[in-house]
């Protein structure tokens, strides 16, 4: 692979990228709402559109279409969490070649199926994309068969980075050529290489802000550690950009200067992002397509900007239609419109009356219960594990504050990732809560007082 390309390289291997035979110049869309509610103009970079719901199709054609008639002859194989993997499908279609792809067993089925669909010989192995990786490379060796790299190759950056060709183009279009920030989702870094590389080149005042998700954030602590850094474990929430180790081009190009700025955002943000994108577009995007706009709200809360214009990549729209439960409840807590507790009353006559007095009288108005579990402790005492509405952030610590006050021990689970994972959806005793103390107290009482 050709390393150490300037900036102008890339420009004019941008320039000259052949996607359009199977991708489509995607919208740039207003988020009314979104915008209004952010007192900032917001606009989303809709790669969901594409042919296989995600930009990735763009570099992995981009890559084969520059491949010798010997190589693709002898077949392509790549590695992937599942949108690679379609654009490769896709593009080997088109080309008439062999395509095998291997995937996570973690990928959502939802990608497999349309790889398969797509003509590509499907092979799971591993819990992520670095041990999927490996296994491709093994088979690559023992096949012949030609790699198509999902992010560390100049070609596959050089396709992804006409997304920023489109964004600036379209500007003009909607009336302002202002853009003060485009943020962009990295997993192995092969989108923001691109993106930045054009934007910096046309427009360097354009700020580039570069998200991961907290618990997969193998770019930003190789940023910072000035060398590639291997992550032990990723988080699976955001399956495409959950990568262990980025790679060495997209590593020198993020490291050279031409990302602005870093930030990590928790799952709880993210499904409230989802939320936001389907309120403005009626479109669910997938966890890793909603980083940028979970990045963008961070951003605004703790700059204060007002009157900026930024772009959010929705990079994806591939997820199982069985997680849509999960985000909705997630939803909820990320924007902070849910508080959970887990509150201790006297097992006596009025006890449970007096708790939903203390219920309707909270302060700022009537509340509606979003969750309910009694779960009788003992003679003495019970345990509810109860969701209220809020009206703001902050209010959770408030609201147990004021149990407590009136004689009812409680603790704040908002931000609690057991609770907000296991506790909800507890059926008998879930073996995941013993890591926990303080609820293996509330939910198992009985045990810990033998103990």
């Amino acid at each position: 692979m050709t390393q150490n390309l300037t900036p102008a390289d890339y420009l004019k291997k941008i320039l000259t990228a052949r996607v359009y035979d199977v991708a489509v110049e995607s919208a740039l869309e207003p988020a009314k709402n979104l915008s209004r509610r952010l007192h900032n103009k917001i606009l989303l970079k809709r790669e969901d559109q594409q042919p296989v719901f995600s930009f990735k199709l763009r570099g992995a054609y981009n890559k084969m279409a520059h491949l010798t008639p010997e190589q693709l002859a002898r077949g392509v194989i790549c590695a992937s969490a599942g949108n690679h993997a379609q654009g490769v499908a896709m593009s080997a279609h088109k080309l008439g070649v062999r395509a095998v792809i291997v995937m996570p067993t973690t990928t959502p089925q939802l990608k497999i199926d349309a790889v398969k669909t797509l003509g590509g010989e499907v092979v799971l192995f591993g819990e992520s994309y670095s041990d999927a990786y490996g296994h491709s490379v093994q088979l690559q060796n023992e096949q012949g068969l030609t790699f198509v790299h999902p992010f560390d190759d100049p070609d596959v950056i050089a396709g992804q980075g006409t997304i920023a060709m489109e964004i600036l183009r379209q500007l003009q279009s909607l009336g302002s050529n202002r853009l003060d920030a485009v943020f962009v989702a990295i997993g192995g870094g092969g989108l923001i290489s691109g993106v930045a590389n054009y934007i910096k080149a046309v427009r360097p005042e354009i700020r580039i802000i570069g998200v991961q998700m907290n618990d997969s954030d193998a770019m930003i602590q190789s940023v910072a550690a000035h060398q590639r850094v291997t992550l032990a474990d990723v988080g699976l929430f955001s399956d495409g950009t959950a990568v262990k180790l980025v790679g060495e081009e997209t590593f020198r190009i993020a490291h050279s200067g031409l990302v602005d700025e870093f930030m990590t955002v928790d799952t709880d943000a993210v499904c409230a992002a989802i939320k936001d994108v389907f309120v403005d577009t009626r479109s669910i995007v997938e966890p890793a397509g909603a980083l940028a706009v979970a990045a963008i709200k961070q951003y605004v809360a703790t700059h204060k900007t007002k009157g900026e214009t930024y772009a959010a990549i929705l990079c994806g729209a591939n997820m199982n239609f069985d997680r849509l439960r999960f985000v909705a409840e997630r939803a909820e807590v990320g924007e902070e419109r849910e508080a959970l507790l887990a509150v201790t009353i006297p097992e006596e006559r009025g006890s449970f009356r007096r708790f939903c007095e203390v219920v309707g009288s909270l302060p700022g108005g009537p509340r509606n219960v979003t969750e309910f579990n009694y779960r009788i402790s003992d003679a003495a005492q019970a345990h509810v594990f109860v969701g209220l509405t809020t009206h703001g952030k902050g209010e959770s610590e408030k609201i147990a504050q004021t149990f407590t006050r009136h004689g009812f021990e409680s603790l704040d689970l908002t931000h609690d990732e057991l609770a907000k994972e296991h506790l909800r959806h507890l059926v008998g005793g879930h073996s995941a809560l013993a890591q926990d103390e303080r609820l293996m107290r509330f939910t198992f009482p009985e045990r810990c007082s033998s103990s």
